[in-house]
């Protein structure tokens, strides 16, 4: 399945939940409206990705695995303890952003070896400044299992931002645990 493939599902799938139920109930399904295209605002490759924090100064393995997009992943050793934020995944954004605009990040994740036989790690996804402070926009923690999955975070720019000046990010230290990290997009849908 592509990237495009997969984020159109999961972003219709993500619209139609934010409809409340009763209104969902009672509206009948029509044929959808043509889209215009999203645009893509990272470089989503695993190996476009930047890493940090880890022990020693320690680098990522890029593993293949022909379950996830793009047929490869990171893989992600970290220490635990400490703050989720000290090591994470960040991916800067290479387009500018306008106020109102609807940002998703999408990433692919799932847990190789968790600590203790562990079956789920915590994962904070959130779009967030690129330079200090970090200032984060809008975030959601995740849940990740053993199984590779598509995670989401829909939110909306509050002001203007020139192109590099933020970054999704994954802040993955919750525990002594083994990580991949596949694909991660970020997509403008504009003012809609």
């Amino acid at each position: 399945m592509t990237i495009r493939i997969a984020l159109a599902v999961s972003t219709l799938a993500a619209s139609i939940a934010l409809i409340p139920a009763p209104l969902r109930a009672q509206t009948a399904p029509a044929a959808p409206a043509p889209a215009a295209e999203p645009v893509v605002l990272n470089g989503p490759h695993p190996e476009e990705l930047i890493v940090y924090g880890l022990p020693g100064g320690g680098k990522p393995k890029l593993v293949k695995d022909d379950k996830v997009q793009f047929g490869k992943a990171l893989r992600l050793d970290t220490p635990g303890g400490g703050e989720a934020w000290t090591v994470g995944v960040n991916s800067p954004l290479t387009g500018a952003v306008k106020k109102g605009d609807k940002i998703l990040v999408a990433f692919y994740a799932r847990l190789e070896k968790g600590a203790g036989g562990a079956t789920t790690a915590r994962v904070n996804g959130q779009l967030q400044l690129s330079n200090a402070p970090y200032t984060q926009l809008y975030g959601k923690a995740f849940d990740i299992t053993t199984e590779w999955k598509l995670y989401q975070v829909v939110g909306r720019a509050d002001r203007d931002y020139a192109a590099g000046e933020l970054s999704a990010a994954l802040h993955v230290n919750t525990a002594k645990q083994t990580l991949d990290i596949g694909a991660i997009a970020v997509l403008d849908y504009g003012q809609k």
